[in-house]
């Protein structure tokens, strides 16, 4: 039997996922449908720009980017890489639908290992982090926000608490942009 490196990078990170909170329902097919649109909306070539944040709420820094999602299961799973040249950063990426917990998780990993699990409701637009310890002591959230969604552009909202949730303020902001054809870029 053969297995497919994409199936088999699923089998890793599937084993090393915490549990997602339990929904009290399964996803009704009116929500799983708004998902999985988002799922296939993502399937492509993206060209992004994302504007970093100073804790002051001021512009740090601006960079370009290219993102790549393609089907792994389809209308299930996405996997994709993102690449940040001018950082010297790149990720891998899954987007998946866990239907009986009506949730859509994105897990992210870099360079430096550390494993980024982010869940919403299947038919919203935000997902979040669980609290994440850092090496100052203090727990950290991360939220993602997907907003001004067209075919061809949408925008991605990061942002970051360090109260549990009570506060939050801009991490980055993203612009993306339906890239088409790489054979062409």
């Amino acid at each position: 039997m053969t297995v497919r490196p994409h199936a088999l990078a699923l089998l890793i990170i599937g084993a090393a996922l915490p549990a997602a909170p339990l929904a009290a329902d399964p996803a009704t097919p009116e929500a799983l449908a708004i998902g999985v649109a988002q799922l296939r909306h993502s399937v492509g070539d993206w060209a992004v720009t994302t504007t970093f944040f100073a804790e002051d709420g001021s512009v740090a820094n601006v960079v370009p980017g290219h993102y790549r999602f393609e089907w792994v299961v389809p209308d299930r799973v996405v996997a994709g890489r993102s690449d940040l040249p001018e950082l010297g950063r790149s990720a891998g990426i899954l987007f998946y639908v866990r239907e009986r917990h009506a949730v859509i998780e994105m897990v992210s990993v870099g360079a430096d290992g550390h494993l980024w699990v982010m869940s919403g409701p299947v038919d919203g637009e935000t997902r979040s982090t669980p609290p994440t310890a850092l090496a100052d002591g203090r727990s950290m959230l991360l939220r993602f926000t997907r907003f001004n969604v067209s075919p061809d552009r949408f925008e991605s909202r990061m942002e970051t608490s360090f109260d549990g949730g009570q506060t939050w303020r801009p991490g980055n902001h993203q612009l993306f942009l339906r890239a088409g054809d790489r054979s062409k870029m």
